[in-house]
């Protein structure tokens, strides 16, 4: 409900903040945007959670890795099915939240707004949306360490850092 967002200084169109503690190569500040019409909100900041690449990376099934994504976040790339279904499918896993990146690698600035499918259905668990070109630097870094997962801190409040545009990966800016 937009209201219980606004309370948290979360609202409708606002944006979420991660940062990546492991990898040290992206230990970034990313933006995301939360679901406008799904999903729940985050009711604590996880200090130290994982960021799992779901298998396969479009999750619009079962997951090869779910056991991974239980009790952490999965990463899942946009494709194959909807918003929705993707967070359901990380929910059912059990998820605590969902971070949907573009499928267009090259996607650097335009958040997709990611709104209820027609199915009725519902999903409790945070959905946020993520540039692509984010979302691959990240599932990049893990490849070229051999990693199964990176570690994050999430939400984290920006008006706290005041080096915050310090920590912005810098391909945000070319």
């Amino acid at each position: 409900t937009p209201a219980v967002r606004s309370t948290l200084g979360l609202r409708i169109h606002d944006y979420l903040y991660f940062q990546v503690l492991s990898p040290g190569d992206i230990r970034y500040i990313f933006t995301a945007t939360p679901a406008k019409d799904f999903g729940g909100i985050f009711h604590t900041r996880y200090e130290q959670i994982h960021l799992v690449p779901a298998e396969p990376p479009e999750a619009c099934g079962e997951l090869s890795n779910g056991f991974f994504i239980q009790d952490q976040i999965a990463l899942v790339e946009r494709g194959g099915c909807s918003f929705l279904s993707k967070t359901r499918v990380v929910q059912e896993h059990g998820g605590r939240a969902v971070i949907i990146s573009d499928n267009a690698v090259d996607n650097d600035s335009f958040y997709v707004e990611m709104i209820q499918d027609s199915t009725q259905r519902t999903a409790d668990i945070p959905a946020l949306f993520l540039l692509g070109r984010d979302g691959y630097m990240i599932r990049r870094s893990l490849e070229q360490h051999g990693l199964p997962w990176a570690i994050i801190s999430i939400p984290v409040n920006v008006t706290s850092i005041p080096t915050f545009e310090l920590l912005q990966p810098p391909w945000t800016f070319w």
